[in-house]
């Protein structure tokens, strides 16, 4: 059997244990004032850091246990029978252990000469516990649990097995004699075991306890053949079993004077309390169920998220995806069955917006599906943003929207949130209370991080666009029905900045109508927004450009219908809806071959930070876009350039110009690209000098998740 082993406590087996100058005390020396019981686990781990010299020696801890595990649970049965009367004829699942089986006698010996016969007190279980650590240093943690409870299993069954034959009546000279040997009469005597029935009963559900300990540290190594990085929680229970081990091999030794104190004719047995220790063993149980419960909860996650992706490859129906993504076989709502992964439903987790209804989920058998994924933190916007494509498709009943909320853990306050919200839709919602079992699928291969995203089902299922939000909020219907087709369709049209600018002015459309050019501009330095403002308004009354009438319109992104600046980290005003559809136009050419329209956007976006930029349009065709400064160059110019409008016109100078100013201020891209919003291409080339750009990871806290940390 694999072991599970701590790795900060690993020394190899030439390591010295002699502690180091300025360390703490030996193990071994627990102080006065210290009690057992009110360590913390940090001390504990440095008591017993010197204990372990892992060197993986070959044993079969898991056979021995069962062999352990036979014994006490008949021993178990023998109490209740000779203690308290219960006859339970029902039969013990025993264990086989593997024929090859060696018992470590030896150790076993050594082990119980440590624990046997000793005096009272907290310090000499320690040191007892300590020293058995000692002996058992080359063996994995649960073979030093194992062990130790073999140790004890050996001496508890003999005891009771003894007892048991003297309460049958079984009288033979051998029997006799070891009854007198192992002091058998002195406790069940009528007399004897009125007095110790509670202490002995005690004792009983501890060794239960403890046994039960041990069954949990083999379900981990069990379940740790699956990979930590998959189940964390694994982790979180093992890298504790140092201490646990330790709280396990402590109780024992406990145990064992108890049992020799029992046997004793006085009424010692009184002087040592063995609730301290089911404290702290039925703590350790408690944790480990509910370390075990989230085990298998991201086990079963796991499973699912390899079913899922198997299921994705060879698609068949919406509904099988559907189905898998929503339901597991833990969470289907009450009073209802389903079957994963067949047609077989009979639940209605739909709620219909368009009607106020609930409906079953087979209404979106056969369609195609943009599933609207997101958190509970979305804005107006977000929603909006939908409103017109729901339009859309009301009249092509193969199409449906279905949002999908995404959520770790419901309580009250996020149910009330989601009703607010689903009632702003007219589409299809998930009414599902429980955290949906494709959880880590939408995350990991849909890259889900917590901003919105519209994933594009066909009727067999297969995704036909990872996230069409981005083509949605830029070009709405125009890009419909969102396929790879209908984003290349539009991916290389010029026209890219009418549909991002339109919905910020209404005055925008007008011009874009009347085919006039606009220079739309933006920045955090004010200086230079104010010279870009004032260079403009002298070339569009300049008289070269009114002879040509060439009709000039300025629209500063960033600043209110009233004359206010909005302010730049508003990420749901003017600039925020602005800067969310340029990340949505690049990438959808992200991953495209580099255009002059991707080469645009992309230097676009790198300028979101900067001091300056600038888009030049002429309706909604984009003519140029650039730094601050370079333009600002080209306008100092104006005077040289202003006369070649009459021959070439206004857009074939400017980008003329424009190109040479790029010469003598060269500034090469920086792009802060938020991952939330797609999948980010793994190498770029600058759009200004076309060398392969520097990527770095930064971090930003945007409260995605809405939560305040």
């Amino acid at each position: 059997m694999a072991s599970i082993t701590h790795k900060s406590l690993l020394l190899t087996a030439d390591q010295s244990t002699k502690p180091a100058e300025g360390a703490a005390k030996p193990a071994d020396a627990l102080s006065a004032e210290l009690s057992l019981f009110t360590m913390s686990d940090n001390k504990i781990m440095d008591l017993i850091y010197e204990s372990h010299v892992h060197s993986d020696q070959s044993f079969d801890e898991a056979s021995l246990f069962a062999v352990v595990e036979n014994i006490l649970k008949h021993t178990f049965q023998v109490v209740d029978k000779v203690v308290q009367g219960i006859h339970i004829d029902a039969d013990i699942e025993e264990k086989s252990p593997k024929g090859s089986l060696s018992v470590p006698l030896c150790t076993l010996k050594q082990i119980n000469s440590e624990m046997s016969c000793k005096s009272l007190g907290e310090e000499t279980t320690h040191k007892v516990a300590l020293s058995i650590l000692n002996n058992l240093r080359s063996y994995t943690w649960e073979a030093k649990a194992v062990l130790t409870l073999a140790t004890f299993a050996i001496e508890y069954g003999d005891f009771w097995l003894l007892a048991q034959l003297h309460h049958a009546h079984v009288h033979d000279q051998m029997t006799k004699a070891l009854e007198i040997l192992k002091r058998v009469p002195a406790v069940i005597r009528p007399l004897e075991l009125q007095k110790r029935r509670q202490a002995i009963l005690e004792l009983n559900d501890l060794v239960r306890a403890t046994l039960r300990v041990i069954e949990n540290i083999f379900e981990f190594e069990n379940l740790s053949k699956s990979d930590p990085k998959d189940v964390p929680a694994l982790s979180v229970a093992t890298d504790h079993f140092p201490v646990d081990v330790y709280w396990v091999i402590l109780t024992i030794v406990a145990c064992t004077t108890k049992l020799d104190l029992l046997a004793h004719d006085s009424d010692e047995f009184k002087s040592l309390d063995l609730s301290p220790y089911s404290q702290k063993i039925q703590y350790i149980i408690n944790k480990f169920k509910t370390q075990l419960l989230l085990c298998r909860k991201q086990i079963e996650e796991l499973d699912h998220y390899r079913r899922l992706c198997k299921l994705m490859q060879t698609p068949t129906e919406i509904m099988e995806i559907l189905k898998a993504l929503i339901f597991s076989k833990d969470n289907v709502l009450p009073q209802h069955r389903f079957l994963i992964f067949t047609r077989e439903i009979n639940i209605q987790p739909l709620f219909d917006g368009s009607t106020n209804k609930m409906v079953k989920i087979d209404v979106l058998k056969r369609k195609n599906i943009f599933l609207f994924i997101s958190g509970l933190d979305i804005t107006e916007n977000d929603i909006s943003v939908l409103y017109p494509i729901y339009e859309g498709i009301k009249n092509k009943s193969q199409y449906k929207i279905v949002w999908q909320p995404i959520v770790e853990q419901w309580n009250d306050n996020l149910r009330r949130t989601y009703d607010r919200l689903r009632a702003r839709m007219p589409w299809y919602s998930v009414q599902f209370f429980s955290r949906i079992a494709g959880f880590k699928f939408i995350r990991e291969k849909w890259n889900f991080k917590g901003k919105p995203l519209v994933v594009a089902l066909n009727p067999q299922g297969k995704v036909e666009n990872p996230n069409a939000l981005h083509l949605i909020r830029v070009w709405g219907m125009k890009a419909f029905p969102f396929n790879k087709t209908a984003e290349e369709s539009v991916s290389n049209q010029l026209n890219w900045i009418g549909p991002i600018a339109r919905d910020i002015d209404p005055v925008i459309q007008t011009w874009i109508e009347e085919e006039k050019y606009i220079f739309f501009y933006g920045g955090k330095d004010k200086e230079w927004r104010q010279q870009f403002a004032e260079k403009v308004t002298t070339l569009a009354n300049d008289p070269v450009f009114k002879e040509a009438r060439i009709s000039v319109e300025l629209f500063r992104v960033g600043k209110t219908n009233k004359g206010e600046d909005e302010d730049d980290g508003d990420d749901h005003g003017v600039v925020g809806r602005f800067w969310t559809a340029i990340e949505g136009l690049f990438f959808t050419k992200a991953h495209k071959e580099v255009d002059p329209v991707s080469q645009e956007i992309q230097k676009l976006l790198s300028y979101k930070n900067e001091s300056g930029w600038f888009v030049l349009s002429k309706g909604s065709t984009v003519v140029v876009a650039g730094h601050g400064y370079t333009i600002l160059r080209v306008f100092e110019e104006f005077e040289k350039w202003k006369e070649v409008v009459k021959q070439k016109g206004f857009e074939v100078t400017i980008k003329e110009y424009h190109g040479k100013a790029l010469l003598t201020i060269r500034q090469c891209c920086r792009l802060d690209i938020p991952t939330v919003v797609g999948k980010v291409p793994e190498t770029m080339k600058c759009p200004e000098c076309t060398r392969v750009m520097e990527s770095y990871v930064s971090y930003k806290c945007c409260h995605v998740d809405g939560a305040h940390h």
